[in-house]
Formats: C-alpha cells, structure tokens, sequence
C-alpha cells in the first residue's frame, strides 16, 4: 500500500510539473540506497582464469558490487553523489555518505584497479561502465560538500586508468558499435567527454575527438523508424547526436544534424513513447531506459538551441512522464538502474 501511495503522488507530481521536487528525490534515493550493498542477485560478467577466480562479487568487487552489476552499481554511486550536490536537505543524508565512504574507500578502489589490470579484463566493462565511472569522478570532483574531497581523491586512480584504456582501445575500434545496449560507443564516449573538458585534459579531449569525427562524421539519415529494438535502454541515434553535439563546433553540428537527422527540425515532429509489455523481464524493462535516453538527448538540443528545437522539450517531457512512474514499480530488474536513467534526465532538463 505504501508503495502504491508513493507512486500516485509521484504520477502526480509528474503530471504538473517535470522539476525534480525534493519529495521525488528523496524517493530515487531510496532505491540505489537499497542496492548499493545489496550483493544478490548479482551479475559478474567475469572472465575465469581458473578456480582461483571463483570468489563473491563483494570480494571480487568491494567497491561496486551492489545493484546486481558493475556499471549500475557505479551509476547507483553517482545517483546520490548528484542527489547529495543538489538537494541540502535531502532525507538518509548520513547513511548515503556512510556507505559512499564504505564502499569508495582506498582500499576498495585499488582491489578495483587489481581487477581491471588483470590482462584478460582488460575490456570489462567497456565503455559502458567506464562511462559512468567518469560522470562518478566528475560529481564527485565538482562537489563543493568536504566529506566527498577524499571520495574523489580515492577514485582518481581507478579513472585514471579507464582513461588510459580509452586512449589505447578507440583507435582499434575500427567501426562504431550502433546498438542501443551496453556497447553502444556512441553514449561510451559522452560522459568521458564531459570529464575531459571539466578537468581540462586536452590529450583526452583530442583522443575523443579525433575517434568520432571518424565514426560518425560522415554518417547520414539515422533510422528513427528502427527504434525502438527490443531490448534498447539507448537511443542509438539520440546518443550519436548526443556525442556530436559535444566535440563539434555549433555551426558544424547543425550542418551534420541537417543531414543525420532532418526531421528533427520539423516543428510537427512526433516520437511515439516506447512501451514495455512486461517489467519483470530484466530484458524488456530496457525500454523504460530508452525513454530517459531519448528525453535527455531531447532536453540537450531544445536547451543549447531552443530557436530550432524548443519544440524537442515537450516530447522529452512526455518520455520522462511516460517512464517516470515504472521506476517505483517494486520489480528489481528495473529498480536497480532505472533511477539513474530518471536522473540523467532530470539533470539535463534543469
């Protein structure tokens, strides 16, 4: 019944206004909250070298092993890392830093970097964690709350690294990978973008650039009408345009945008929601992400160019309005991320 309540008023809330009320974050806090050191169920995607490999995920993983995987247990992190920064008075304060403290402690991320310097994983979680890694480092960093400074000191290590790992592999990459799941390079290179430029790493920035001007510069009439996949938790072109509205300069992304996806200028654009048939599927819920993917894309343009895409605003609105409610539905499968992906879209709209 208490959870019934919470939606309704969350359903609400939604319908008046798209501002992330404190009631609301209060309420996506309590879920990265619940998972953060919630061990089982858990998904490793780890690579045996033998039996001695055979450990628990929080042996494995002491820094991220809750939230039934890797990269959504990084994106759990940044959750309340963002949460903490934006809202003072937001409830749990002290138990979310009690377990950031936990969980990122130096100990914990130097077992991370073990991990990850193991040559035969040297591509876990890529880029898709490595991604959320480096939004993780960058709320941490421009955080102006004292307890989060070491925090941020402790994980630079471990982003350093993925760094370094993005330098050595993009240029391999011959082809870009288009799906709208984990692999997607396109979203694998836009928070890592975003970092670039906060810590004003010009090397990184370049690598970046230079590797999807490559890719994608040439590219041309994005399929909207493929959308969604049946499993997409992004929007392959969304998060193309996403990237390229980062490295390129206004006039040239608008002249790529013209050709990659034209209609988006039409003031009579329209984007049918993406719905899911059953959000106990961990596969199928993907589709409640895909909404939050297409909707902080959205909210990108209409905000940096609101002349020629104000009109994007109402259908991100309608995205994240759609979704916004299935992200308390108490099934796990979507709970343990799909309070990022709202987030993520919040952030962008306001």
């Amino acid at each position: 019944m208490k959870t019934k309540v919470i939606l309704l008023f969350l359903i609400v809330q939604v319908s008046f206004s798209q501002e992330l009320t404190l009631e609301q974050a209060n309420h996506l806090a309590t879920l990265p909250i619940k998972c953060l050191q919630q061990e089982y169920p858990n998904k490793l995607n780890q690579l045996l070298k033998d039996d001695t490999e055979l450990l628990s995920p929080k042996e494995l993983h002491p820094a991220f092993y809750g939230c039934f995987d890797w990269h959504s247990s990084v994106h759990g992190h940044w959750s309340l890392v963002y949460l903490l920064n934006n809202f003072t008075d937001l409830e749990n304060k002290e138990e979310i830093i009690g377990k950031l403290h936990v969980n990122l402690s130096r100990e914990n991320i130097e077992k991370e970097i073990a991990y990850l310097s193991k040559p035969h994983e040297k591509s876990y979680e890529r880029t898709y964690g490595w991604n959320w890694l480096l939004k993780l480092q960058l709320e941490l960093e421009k955080s102006k709350e004292s307890f989060v400074k070491p925090l941020a000191a402790n994980l630079k290590p471990l982003t350093n690294l993925l760094i370094q790992r993005y330098t050595e592999f993009l240029p391999k990459l011959l082809y870009p990978i288009r799906v709208g799941t984990h692999s997607n390079t396109a979203f694998g290179l836009t928070n890592a973008w975003d970092y670039a430029v906060y810590s004003n790493n010009i090397e990184f920035q370049s690598v970046i650039k230079e590797n999807a001007l490559r890719m994608y510069h040439k590219d041309e009439s994005c399929p909207f009408t493929w959308e969604p996949s049946g499993t997409d938790f992004l929007s392959p072109c969304m998060e193309e345009i996403g990237l390229m509205q980062r490295v390129l300069s206004e006039k040239e992304f608008l002249t790529w945008l013209e050709k990659f996806a034209p209609n988006l200028f039409k003031k009579n654009f329209e984007w049918e929601t993406s719905k899911v048939s059953d959000r106990t599927d961990g596969h199928l819920v993907h589709l409640d992400g895909l909404n939050f993917s297409r909707a902080w894309n959205l909210y990108a343009l209409s905000n940096q160019y609101p002349k020629k895409f104000s009109h994007l605003k109402k259908i991100a609105d309608t995205h994240l309005q759609f979704s916004l409610p299935a992200v308390v539905d108490g099934n796990y499968e979507g709970e343990h991320w799909l309070a990022s992906f709202a987030l993520r879209a919040f952030e962008v709209r306001n």
